[in-house]
């Protein structure tokens, strides 16, 4: 995602729901259940596949305009890397369970032992992480000057897994599947998911009540059959159901006929459709009635990576057997806080507990 160059003020519920719908948003969840949540969440052991990445920034401050061409120049103080993609929905969990683990296809030069050595600093399990001399390791730099993102550069090249490398994938899968509390599938379009990939891991997981949760890309549509819980954000929904995203605000009959369609498509049994400043709305297969959330945010600097936070602590909640009502509003609350730094952020147990009791 890229990211802000404005901050948002939210001052109160009435405030936002002007942008949202005429309905009456539930009240949160007291600190005390989310307080038990997560609790259980540390014993929990979540397997995160898809398209890993690693993200640099450039810190720097604009002072002048380049002389050489109608751009900034900007003076850098320092530089950062993070995981990125899949391997930072890997880094999301981290601070909450300890049973964290990253599939992925990297590269065998320094930037994928970067990527890996960041991931293993955080307690991350890697031996999952295939390295292939073919692939070339992703890499985003943003540079970001006076807490605005100026530019973003993609080293990238889209490469779906060999035949040799799916079946090392799957045949990971297959060793760790009875171990696992949840898969999450995240989805950059980057080649790493395929139709292929995701029916082989529905097929491994029928009889083991495994929750699969993913996180779309309708660059890459599939079908994706047994998974447990779908989140797109709102562009993602309107984009994979084939509907016009309206300009504005979207209210609940908008949501239903786009639900209906994703249901269809999908055959998911729930679906999160995160909504930026009109907060979440979570919808199921049998009701399509959608659950609205407000959005928890304050002021937003940064929205990178804020999906990554929402399908990592989404998914943690259903896999402690939150209600689905709950693990939306663990979602929707972690996801405040993370688009209230800069960067690729995540957040603290402390800090998601902080912000529950703030609302009481």
């Amino acid at each position: 995602m890229a990211g802000c160059f404005f901050r948002i003020y939210l001052k109160s519920i009435e405030f936002e729901c002007r942008f949202a719908c005429p309905c009456n948003f539930p009240k949160p969840m007291n600190s005390a259940r989310l307080r038990s949540l997560v609790g259980v969440f540390q014993d929990k052991r979540i397997l995160v596949l898809g398209d890993v990445m690693l993200d640099r920034f450039i810190w720097g401050s604009v002072t002048r305009i380049s002389p050489e061409a109608p751009v900034p120049v900007v003076a850098v103080t320092r530089e950062s890397s993070y995981p990125g993609g899949a391997a930072n929905v890997a880094r999301n969990l981290a601070p909450f369970c300890r049973g964290v683990s990253v599939l992925g296809i990297a590269g065998t030069g320094p930037d994928a032992i970067e990527l890996i050595n960041l991931l293993q600093k955080r307690g991350i399990d890697t031996s999952a992480i295939i390295q292939d001399r073919e692939h070339r390791t992703i890499v985003k730099t943003r540079v970001i000057a006076q807490s605005q993102q100026v530019v973003r550069i993609d080293h990238e090249q889209p490469r779906k897994p060999s035949a040799e490398d799916l079946e090392r994938i799957l045949e990971m899968i297959k060793g760790r599947i009875g171990e696992l509390d949840g898969i999450i599938i995240e989805d950059y379009a980057k080649g790493m998911v395929s139709q292929e990939l995701v029916d082989q891991l529905s097929e491994l997981a029928v009889g083991s009540n495994l929750l699969i949760t993913v996180d779309p890309n309708p660059k890459n549509p599939i079908a994706w059959k047994g998974a447990s819980a779908i989140k797109p954000n709102r562009k993602e929904a309107f984009e994979a159901a084939g509907v016009p995203e309206p300009a504005g605000s979207i209210n609940d009959t908008m949501l239903r006929e786009v639900a209906e369609i994703l249901f269809s498509i999908w055959g998911t049994d729930s679906l999160l459709v995160t909504l930026g400043d009109q907060g979440m709305a979570l919808m199921d297969r049998k009701t399509v009635t959608p659950y609205r959330i407000a959005t928890r945010v304050k002021e937003v600097f940064d929205v990178s990576g804020a999906g990554d936070t929402a399908i990592a602590l989404f998914t943690l909640a259903l896999a402690a057997d939150a209600t689905g009502q709950e693990a939306a509003e663990v979602s929707n609350l972690a996801s405040g806080i993370v688009v209230g730094k800069i960067g690729t952020a995540t957040l603290t147990p402390e800090e998601l507990l902080d912000a529950a009791s703030e609302d009481e």
